[in-house]
This record gives C-alpha cells, structure tokens and sequence, in this order.
C-alpha cells in the first residue's frame, strides 16, 4: 500500500524542486531520515539509500573542501535508484555535481529555507504520522470525559443512539458508523472518521443528522486517542455478566490491546449513563484507584469479620 511519495512531501512542506523532476512520484518507504556526513567523506558502506537525505551547513562546508573529482564521485553515490529526495536546508546553494548526478538518476533535489534540524523533526514527524499503520473498525468513537471510547456492537444494537445521547450529554462526537484507527508510537490508537461523514449522525428514523450544526463546534472532534472499547450486545439471559467489573477483557486492534467491557442492553436501561460512569472509572483505574479491587477486598473483610463473631 503506497502511502506517500515525494511530491507530498513537495506540496506539505513548500519545498522547492531544483532538479530531477522525473522522480517526484517516488515512494517514501521509511519515516527515517539521514544527514550523510561519513557518505560525505568517502564512507559509503553502511549508506541507507532508501532514505530521505538532509544536507545542511555541515555536510556542504565539508563538500566544500573535497577535490573536483571526489565531488563528482560523491554525488554520484549519494544519487541511487530507490533515493526518495536529496533536501538541502537554510536555502543554501545546491553544488553543481549534485544537479547533474540528480539529472543523471532522476532524484528530486529539493530545497528548503528551514534549519536542518527543524526540518528534520517535521519532516519525521510528518512521515510517521502518514506511514502508520491504519484500519478501520465498525463502530462509533465517542470522547467522553476525555477517554476516547470506541462503541461496538451489532447492526442495530442502538450504537448510534447512545452516541446522540452521549453528545445530548456534553460530550463529543469523533466518528459514527466507520472509524479509521491509525497506529502511532508503537501502541496509541488514533480514531478519525472518514472525511465523508465527518461530524454525521445516522439515526432510524431520522435518517443522518449533523451534530455540529445541532450542537455547535463543542459536540464534535476530529480526531481522539481510543482507551477503552465498550461492546454492546442483546441482553442474553443464558450468559453470565461480570458484575463486580473485576475481570478486564482485551481487545486487540492492529498491535495494541485495548480494554474491552461488555455491555447487555435491554429496553428501559441508560446506555449513555453506564458508558460516562465506565468512563470515569477507566480514568480512576488509570490514575491507580480501583474500586472493584476495594469493594471486593471490603466484602472480604466483612465476611472475615461474620466469621470471627
């Protein structure tokens, strides 16, 4: 799945293109980034070709300083097949044996008026942010009380409907329906929801509602951290629900856990109530205060207490 090619990086970042306008529909494969100073010097053994090179004030003083012919070799070996883009930062002037190698092997040499090290972070944390791993879930994703809480359940089960409720309630909408899941910093979960029904509602009997022109900006987010899943399913009375909380169900999205709670729906029951109250608790449990933990350890003494009398 090809998720980004140089020319994002041209368009986000307003780079200009000097040379090697060919290969602007390059992959970028790897949000890693090299500044080539031991390349630079002759040292082409461990060269990470794949990735995106930086040349700042470094790099070019020391090039500065090589024969004419080390100059012409270096940039020939900097200049690869599979080389995203060559980015030379602080506006500074691109040497000529680059331009020509870069013309040679259709690299894109780029420049940009940052400081190497600004444009590296932004560059990096732009790259990761796109080339992390993604899905998408079935369900509706709900801040509330600033845990982001994914809903689950059956078509039908009054997903949606609790969601409205919830945002009735002062909290806010992320995505109903069909929530994209990106994997960031090895094991957050970012929901979005897909630009086409972004801040939509779909209700029976309604038909589709927007929540920010009901609610206003307040009711609605973009995107959110999911903490916790809430899986709703029809009461069934052959099954046995966990009742004290103390049993922690997980549910695996891409390679993250999450907490999973289920929930037994039937006519009459708060569904918006039970989810702000599991959500608080989440935040409680989060912050190292477990109430099942204690209230069982209570029961415990109490029943130890019964005993002794």
């Amino acid at each position: 799945m090809l998720k980004v090619r140089t020319k994002d990086i041209i368009e986000e970042f307003k780079l200009e293109l000097i040379s090697g306008e060919e290969g602007i529909s390059r992959p970028i494969t790897t949000s890693d980034l090299s500044r080539p100073g031991l390349e630079m010097a002759g040292f082409f053994t461990y060269y990470p070709k794949e990735r995106i090179q930086i040349l700042g004030m470094t790099e070019l003083s020391f090039f500065e300083r090589l024969t004419p012919e080390e100059k012409v070799h270096r940039m020939e070996q900097l200049c690869t097949d599979v080389t995203p883009a060559i980015i030379i930062s602080r506006d500074l002037d691109v040497p000529q044996e680059l331009i020509e190698a870069s013309e040679n092997t259709n690299v894109p040499v780029l420049r940009s008026p940052l400081k190497t090290t600004r444009l590296a972070s932004r560059l990096t944390n732009f790259l990761e942010s796109k080339l992390a791993p993604t899905t998408a879930i079935h369900g509706v994703l709900v801040d509330v009380y600033g845990v982001g809480v994914l809903i689950t359940g059956k078509s039908g089960v009054g997903k949606s409907e609790t969601a409205l409720e919830l945002v009735k309630r002062g909290h806010r909408l992320v995505a109903d329906d069909c929530v994209e899941i990106r994997q960031e910093d090895g094991d957050t979960l970012i929901g979005n929801a897909p630009e086409l029904i972004r801040h939509l509602l779909e209700i029976r009997g309604l038909g589709i509602i927007d929540v920010m022109t009901l609610f206003g900006a307040g009711a609605v987010r973009n995107y959110k951290r999911i903490s916790l899943v809430i899986n709703l399913e029809l009461w069934n009375p052959k099954k046995q629900y966990d009742r004290l909380g103390l049993e922690e169900e997980k549910m695996k999205i891409l390679d993250t856990y999450l907490t999973k709670l289920t929930i037994p729906v039937r006519p009459g029951r708060n569904l918006a109530v039970i989810i702000e109250v599991a959500a608080m608790n989440f935040r409680l449990k989060q912050m190292g205060f477990n109430a099942a933990e204690q209230f069982t350890s209570k029961l415990a003494d109490v029943i130890e207490d019964h005993h002794d009398d």
